[in-house]
Parts: structure tokens; sequence; C-alpha cells
């Protein structure tokens, strides 16, 4: 189980939210949607201390850290519970798709790298790029460099996956191979809190939807909750915006 309870961010004299509870069942899959800079982002940086929250404690497993009072180690034995795909890969570019794979493996958990390899090039295989492993990012698809990134959460076996709008970076034609292999993870029960703009997506592989305005969880619930029956007039404004109808999920924009 993750939980969050009553975490807060600010940065100076702003504050990004406060107050923020939130627990996640093991195999849940919920997803954030809501405006841009209403903190969506900065609180899964908080999740992996990316970024140090002000106020609140996190629990993952049988990790509990007190935010503002963390010491280094508990802010490794945290990050040892989470894997991050960030929305720019953030691959290492002077490393092969394979040795990006393993590093994780090797720095975080101590593995010998002959293992870490071979179990990288079992994630090649599952995330359907076999053949690359040899190949250095500048020369993957940007489709093809998230799949890696999304490739070394996975080798950590993290018991959640945080995913930082996974396909804003990415071309067109690149976000359905993306989105395709978080749709395989989904059917594996993996644990995943996704930050994300593609509504078709929540909608369709969410456990739980949740809407961020302000700072603050407005509203949440079970998909069809959100998207055809929304209660909370700023969700309904968002969702006008993007294009979808109230009791709709077609649109003709689903980019915020």
């Amino acid at each position: 189980m993750i939980k969050m309870s009553h975490l807060a961010k600010r940065f100076g004299e702003t504050t990004i939210f406060s107050g923020i509870d939130l627990t996640i069942e093991k195999g849940e899959i919920v997803v954030v949607i809501g405006p841009s800079g209403t903190g969506k982002s900065t609180l899964l940086r908080c999740l992996n201390f990316l970024e140090t929250a002000d106020d609140g404690q996190i629990s993952i497993g049988d990790v509990t850290v007190d935010c503002p009072q963390a010491a280094k180690r508990d802010i490794l034995a945290l990050r040892r519970k989470t894997g991050f795909v960030f929305q720019n890969y953030a691959l290492f570019a002077h490393l092969t798709a394979r040795q990006n794979i393993a590093e994780g493996l090797i720095t975080v958990k101590g593995w010998a790298k002959q293992d870490a390899y071979a179990r990288a090039q079992q994630i090649l295989d599952d995330i359907g790029l076999s053949d690359k492993g040899d190949h250095y990012p500048a020369a993957l698809s940007g489709g093809q460099q998230q799949r890696v990134g999304i490739g070394r959460a996975m080798a950590l076996e993290a018991e959640l996956l945080l995913f930082d709008e996974p396909t804003s970076a990415l071309d067109p034609e690149w976000v359905g191979e993306v989105l395709t292999l978080m749709q395989k993870l989904a059917t594996r029960h993996q644990t995943m809190l996704v930050v994300t703009h593609e509504m078709q997506f929540a909608r369709e592989v969410a456990d739980r939807v949740i809407f961020m305005a302000d700072g603050e969880f407005v509203e949440q619930g079970k998909p069809d909750q959100i998207f055809t029956n929304p209660q909370d007039p700023r969700l309904k404004k968002f969702l006008n915006k993007v294009g979808i109808r109230e009791g709709s999920l077609h649109s003709t924009s689903q980019a915020v």
C-alpha cells in the first residue's frame, strides 16, 4: 500500500499544494489529470524526493518517511520502492539501451554486470526492443527511448511506478506504442501513479481518476464517473476545454 498524508510543497512564498492525502492499493492504477501548473508533476517528484515536500509523510510498503525531516537513508529506502518515468526520457546519452536499463540494477541493487545485462535483455525483449540493446539513445526514436525509460523503471521491480506525462514529449506517431506498453503493465497489476493529458488512456486503463486543480484534489472517482458525470464546476470546465462533452469521451483535442 502507498499512502500520502498531509503533503505540502512551497516554492518561496508560493504554495504549490497543501493537505494532499492519498492512499493507493497494491495493483491500483491512479491517473491524475488537470490544468498545467496545478502541481501534478511536483507531487510526483515529491514522492521519490526529486523534490522535498515541506510537510507530510509518505509510506510505501514498510517504509515511512517524514518528509521535512528525512535523512539520506530514508530517502534512499523510499527511492528503492519507486521507479520514475520522465516526460523527456532522461536516458544516459553515453550508455546503450541495455546499459541504461541495467544501470539501476548495478548501482542501486548491487547486481553483477553480467546478471544486470542479462536481465536488461529480458526486458528489452518484453518491451519489443530485442534488437536495440546496443543502440545509443540518439539512434532511437522518441517512442523507443521512452520505452527504454519504462524498461529501466521495470528493471527495479518497484512497488510503485511514477509516470510524469510520459507521452508529452513524443511526436504523435510514437504515442501509441508507449501507451500500449503501459497498458501491458496494467494487465500485470503493476501499481502506477500516472500524470497524463491522454484522456482516452485515463478512461480505458485507470482504476481511479483524480482531477487536480489549484493545488488540491478537487474530485476523484471511477473513470466513467469523472468523464461522464463530473460534479465540480472546475472539472466540467477542464473537460470542456479539452473538448470532452459531458457524458462522452469523444473529443476534438485531448491534450492540455
